[in-house]
């Protein structure tokens, strides 16, 4: 027989024989269902969402640079009064509008620290309940701030409120943490660290918003999981710019800076020039993931032996949430040319938003953007970039003590490490903090995911109690 087809065959049999193990395992792997759905006595829910709603009418909209001060203010006198035994028990620090208040405990070894922003992006275009109504209508709370992030605020507040009421006194410190420039990525987390940090106050865990429960997180798996951030990715904006010596539109010259821009864009979006790799926290979420699964998804989630190089090609091509998860992204956002249809511009300039990944970060990825725009006759700018936060340790203690609030409060909800997308204060955390996690204890469906900073924010009320039970158990544990 030919020796090139004995080796053909060779690598067939051994390819055939892995599948087989493979689907051996994935057939004795136990199938279980997320079963988690919240039942609250309806009166505690219903209180909940009143107090909520009063906090979505008092409009927290933030403005790069601009002195607000006054507006978070009022915002306060309204905390003031929806959660009066917090202002009276614990002290309150207030720097330019930003929040920190410390409860102290028994002890100041493991101090907790829970956090949300109280600021909120601007509403534009046609709402069916008006942005800032805080209307309770089909079970939800209606308006701008309503899951992103005035929920989780209400919650961390209320749960407090609530053990303060029945007398408790907590085992370690805890801090209530909340800025109000976190939508513009502003100074006031920072203001709110260096605090902490001039007290000398390093946190055990920091619990911010980013994560929650998200309803069918991949497509194939269903039900309610809670998806627990464990990293945030860098980000940068930056700024592509061509030049020509201009001219009528008349006579146009080859390669015009739009021309070039164009050709650049095209170049970006069809060639990868970011490198793929799955990080270890990604592994984890399919592996945690793997048993919901239906069965294709199983078979290639709890063999990322056999799978992870074909997961890493057609991974953006199945969700685009999970692709950018295994790599450093660009978008294209905006872009500027002539001001003329018939002049030809002499500067053209396109914007575009990256967010990096650790294994290829912010120096590395600027470079590869820079050498290829300088083959399309480019220049690049960097308006802003900051490099991706260190992972929490997922085998960690205080990443586990989440884990387990996590099922203590959510029975039949499985907790997974989540990589975060996008950008939290958490980050600013990271400086005086080790385990900083972003997880919102609350359900966000799909409707929710598309009404933040979109249209019709909302969020269900039912899930509130839940929210503040996760906290006090966070607290309980935390002294554990």
């Amino acid at each position: 027989m030919n020796p090139l087809l004995m080796a053909v065959l060779a690598v067939l049999g051994v390819l055939a024989l892995l599948l087989i193990l493979s689907l051996i395992r994935t057939l004795l792997m136990p199938v279980r269902h997320s079963t988690y759905e919240p039942h609250p006595d309806p009166e505690r829910a219903r209180a909940y969402a009143e107090k909520l709603a009063r906090m979505v009418r008092a409009e927290t909209v933030s403005v790069p640079g601009a002195d607000q001060r006054e507006k978070f203010l009022a915002f306060h006198r309204l905390l003031e009064e929806l959660f009066p035994r917090v202002h009276q028990t614990l002290e309150k620090t207030e720097i330019d509008g930003n929040l920190l208040f410390t409860w102290k405990g028994k002890a100041s070894d493991r101090p907790l620290v829970l956090m949300s922003h109280q600021d909120v992006v601007p509403a534009e275009g046609s709402w069916s309940h008006a942005p800032f109504s805080g209307d309770i209508a089909e079970g939800k709370v209606w308006g701008r701030g309503a899951s992103d992030t005035k929920c989780s605020v209400m919650a961390f507040f209320q749960a407090v409120e609530e053990l303060l009421e029945q007398g408790y006194v907590p085992e370690q410190d805890v801090y209530l943490s909340s800025s109000c420039t976190e939508e513009w990525a502003g100074d006031g987390c920072p203001k709110l660290v260096a605090e902490l940090k001039r007290r000398g106050v390093r946190p055990w865990l920091v619990c911010d918003e980013g994560g929650g429960i998200i309803r069918d997180p991949i497509g194939g798996i269903h039900g309610n999981f809670a998806m627990i951030g464990v990293f945030e990715k860098g980000k940068a904006d930056v700024r592509f710019v061509s030049r020509s010596q201009g001219g009528h539109a008349s006579a146009p010259k080859a390669h015009s800076p739009i021309a070039n821009l164009a050709a650049f864009v095209h170049d970006v979006e069809t060639h990868r020039i970011f490198r793929r790799r799955m990080p270890r926290e990604v592994a984890a979420m399919f592996a945690t993931l793997a048993p919901y699964a239906s069965f294709p998804l199983r078979w290639v989630f709890s063999n990322l032996w056999l799978f992870r190089p074909v997961l890493l090609q057609v991974l953006p091509m199945i969700s685009a949430q999970a692709g950018a998860m295994i790599r450093t992204t660009i978008a294209f956002t905006m872009q500027k040319g002539s001001d003329a249809c018939n002049v030809m511009p002499q500067e053209a300039s396109v914007w575009a938003n990256l967010r990096f990944i650790p294994h290829q970060g912010m120096r590395e990825s600027l470079e590869i953007l820079r050498k290829r725009a300088e083959k399309h006759h480019l220049t690049m700018e960097v308006l802003s970039a900051s490099d991706y936060t260190e992972p929490t340790d997922i085998e960690g203690a205080p990443f586990r003590t989440v884990q387990r609030v996590v099922a203590e409060t959510f029975p039949g909800c499985a907790g997974s490490p989540y990589v975060m997308t996008g950008a939290t204060d958490a980050r600013f955390y990271q400086e005086i903090c080790e385990h900083v996690v972003r997880f919102a204890p609350v359900i966000y469906g799909p409707e929710q995911m598309q009404g933040m900073h979109g249209l019709n924010e909302n969020i269900e009320y039912s899930c509130l109690p839940g929210a503040v039970d996760f906290y006090q158990n966070l607290i309980r544990a935390v002294g554990e």
